[in-house]
């Protein structure tokens, strides 16, 4: 059994200028990030690189059409493709590291040849994704109405570079969006039937990092954040690798349709699933390793054990309160429509699921969290 695949080669750099010096930026990159982050810590060291703005294609995460358009307006040839932002902005640039990319729907029902033929740097801009040391990209195929994930070993990056001064600027809103979603990342991968010994090593300590990082925040305010970037952005990186070997399961599948639809942030849709998918798993069965994983978390948060979601909901609300599907808009027919599109779209990630859930499950969870 495969116990772990470590790729890609990881950095760290106290700064955008030591990585820029150190990697030789300029002609032959491509670059693809937010114009905040390049001019606040890039537009300054004068670099003659290519250029590409994410939100000039449009807000919110990446979809199908979006990344047309950006293939469509790069009329230059490059080497090397540097992507510099979220997650949304990481899985643009491992599908622009292709080659011969010219339908997006083609690229994820499996009807084009994935071949990567540029070299590919991740540099994250938040802790969350983990995607700088995933093989995944994941966009919003509007045409289908839901999210979806490719996955591909051609699709690594060749480095991921962690520099904690470009989170220097993140809002409070995205830190708990994104590394809420860390957090997802870390405790399905831990649950899933993939996991190993190691990819639980990382999973483990991923949690910890964030819970008690998300205790300091809930004693002594927000603004505590700034002192644990680095720790978070780190846990993100350790989930990353945990989930990019033993998989996302259930509490991402059932998030993607709401996020979809109604364009909710990634970190926080994950959320309106989370506990609401653990206590289902629980009612099906409570042994094994959700038992060690709740022993683990109850630990952490002191409480007793019986009670460790309930808990584990009281500290996450204080970052990001969770919400009713209906106050995202979501209506009761489509409680039924979700939980289709969950069993047509989603079965890469059900296949992870501590226990299967069936469609009356499915639609069980949708209903208890509508």
């Amino acid at each position: 059994m495969k116990e772990l695949a470590l790729r890609p080669t990881i950095y760290k750099y106290k700064c955008a200028k030591d990585f820029a010096k150190d990697f030789n930026l300029g002609k032959g990159d491509l670059v693809i990030t937010s114009e905040e982050t390049y001019k606040i810590f890039f537009e300054p060291l004068n670099l003659d690189c290519n250029v590409i703005f994410k939100r000039r294609y449009g807000t919110g995460e990446p979809s199908d059409e979006m990344v047309e358009a950006i293939i469509k307006d790069i009329k230059t040839d490059f080497k090397r493709v540097v992507a510099i932002g979220g997650g949304g902005v990481l899985d643009i640039a491992k599908i622009l590291a292709l080659k011969d990319i010219s339908s997006i729907a083609d690229l994820f029902n499996g009807n084009l040849k994935i071949k990567k033929d540029k070299e590919l740097i991740l540099v994250p801009t938040t802790c969350g994704t983990g995607s700088e040391v995933t093989n995944i990209s994941i966009l919003a195929l509007n045409s289908y109405g839901t999210k979806k994930g490719l996955a591909s070993d051609e699709m690594y990056a060749d480095s991921a570079v962690l520099i904690p001064e470009l989170l220097n600027n993140l809002p409070f809103k995205v830190f708990t969006t994104s590394s809420i979603d860390a957090l997802i990342h870390a405790i399905e991968s831990s649950l899933s039937p993939k996991a190993s010994t190691m990819t639980k090593l990382f999973g483990y300590k991923a949690i910890e990092i964030i819970l008690k990082g998300y205790k300091t925040i809930a004693a002594e305010g927000q603004a505590a954040k700034d002192t644990l970037l680095e720790d978070f952005l780190i846990a993100s990186t350790y989930a990353g690798i945990a989930f990019g070997n033993a998989g996302c399961a259930a509490v991402h599948a059932l998030s993607y349709p709401l996020g979809a639809t109604y364009h909710v942030p990634h970190g926080e849709s994950n959320y309106a699933m989370f506990t609401g998918v653990m206590k289902n798993y629980i009612e099906i069965r409570s042994d094994g390793e959700i038992a060690v994983l709740n022993q683990f978390i109850s630990d952490i948060l002191g409480c007793n054990i019986n009670n460790v979601y309930e808990a584990l909901e009281q500290l996450l609300n204080y970052v990001i309160p969770k919400k009713k599907l209906r106050e995202y808009g979501m209506t009761e027919t489509q409680i039924m429509e979700f939980t289709e599109s969950v069993l047509t779209n989603q079965g890469r990630l059900l296949a992870n699921n501590f226990v299967e859930f069936d469609k009356n499950r499915i639609y069980k969870i949708y209903r208890e969290l509508y």
